[in-house]
């Protein structure tokens, strides 16, 4: 396959990876009680022992109530918890990779019957989950007050515990994702007005408890669960300022989670929507969506995904790579029944990968 590029260090601030691979985050419920135990550490190590340079953890849960949906997401909050993914870091550090938590609140998405805390209502910016449904509770302004001093403390842990930097979950229809997006957005103040507001006050809170150099990475997109063609940028314009504001707060890595990588973003353009991102913003990006899978996103509910994507696409990804259109690569589902994926790639060996099903994820391998 032609990837070798994807295979070469590659140092972003202070931060040095033995190659250009990511592990995406995916959520998979292992960590009962929110507590990651010794499995979910050899899980994680077992993709840094086979070829992953930069490891995006599952979503964790930061500290507010409504954070998440389910028991057995992990928390990044409370000794019990913070011990567990303490146990983690050395796992992936021993291994010769590079390890960021994601940090997450569902907003509306939170299901409270799912969650073994149906007494806790779901928040959103206006009380709506999508346009025209209502879903949970608008938030008032202490509440986000509360949420952003959260996300800043489970920044600060992250530091503090050794990890090598952060990622935020910005993006398909989470929280903040919700205050970004027009129709779930209603608000008649500040929040409103201002639709990036706070999406900037998280970053800026990170970036005030860690330190100058410390990662801070951010993962946006435009589709969402609730709409796969929502937009929040029609025009480049749109997008550059959106980009500008989040710098300003402190992102030192954009994530940008598409669909299907090799589609363009904008028209005139067969740029994506990282390529777009490293042009405008002038950081480091990472690119995303179906990498390792021919199926398109979400098409494996009920089936299999062939396990290698076609040679032109690999080609269209080392291209990219190479021009310094973007500068890491994330894998998801492969990775998941594949945890020496970039191993096998590099020597060509992909024959021997493994089909992705989504029986796969039951199993913590």
């Amino acid at each position: 396959m032609p990837l070798d590029t994807l295979f070469d260090p590659v140092r972003l601030g202070q931060l040095q990876l033995a190659n250009r691979l990511v592990m995406a985050p995916m959520t998979r419920c292992f960590s009962p009680g929110g507590v990651p135990g010794a499995d979910v550490a050899r899980y994680y190590r077992r993709r840094a022992e086979g070829g992953t340079g930069l490891i995006i953890t599952e979503g964790t849960a930061i500290n507010d109530p409504a954070a998440v949906s389910h028991d057995a997401i992990p928390r990044f909050h409370g000794e019990e918890a913070l011990a567990g993914w303490l146990r983690v870091r050395e796992e992936v550090h021993a291994a010769g990779g590079r390890i960021f938590p994601q940090l997450w609140h569902v907003g509306a998405a939170r299901r409270p019957e799912q969650s073994g805390r149906p007494d806790v209502p779901a928040l959103s910016p206006s009380g709506l989950f999508a346009p025209g449904v209502p879903h949970g509770e608008e938030l008032t302004k202490r509440r986000i007050a509360a949420i952003v001093s959260a996300f800043g403390q489970a920044a600060a842990d992250a530091m503090r515990l050794g990890f090598d930097g952060i990622e935020l979950h910005f993006a398909h229809g989470y929280l903040a994702d919700q205050f970004l997006w027009a129709p779930t957005n209603r608000r008649t103040d500040e929040y409103g007005l201002r639709r990036t507001l706070f999406a900037e006050q998280v970053i800026a809170e990170c970036r005030a408890r860690t330190a100058p150099d410390f990662p801070i990475g951010m993962r946006f997109s435009q589709w969402k669960q609730q709409d796969y063609d929502a937009r929040l940028f029609d025009t480049p314009a749109e997008l550059e300022a959106f980009l500008r504001v989040t710098v300003d707060a402190g992102v030192d890595i954009f994530h940008c989670s598409s669909r299907r990588f090799w589609e363009p973003e904008f028209a005139g353009s067969r740029m994506n929507l990282a390529g777009w991102t490293r042009k405008l913003s002038g950081k480091p990006v990472i690119t995303a969506g179906s990498v390792g899978l021919d199926e398109e996103f979400l098409a494996t509910r009920t089936g299999g995904a062939k396990a290698g994507s076609d040679q032109s696409r690999f080609a269209l990804l080392d291209e990219m790579l190479a021009s310094g259109e973007v500068d890491l690569v994330a894998v998801g589902r492969a990775l998941i029944v594949n945890p020496a994926w970039g191993q096998l790639m590099r020597e060509g060996r992909a024959a021997e990968l493994v089909a992705y099903t989504k029986e796969a994820e039951q199993e913590l391998a």
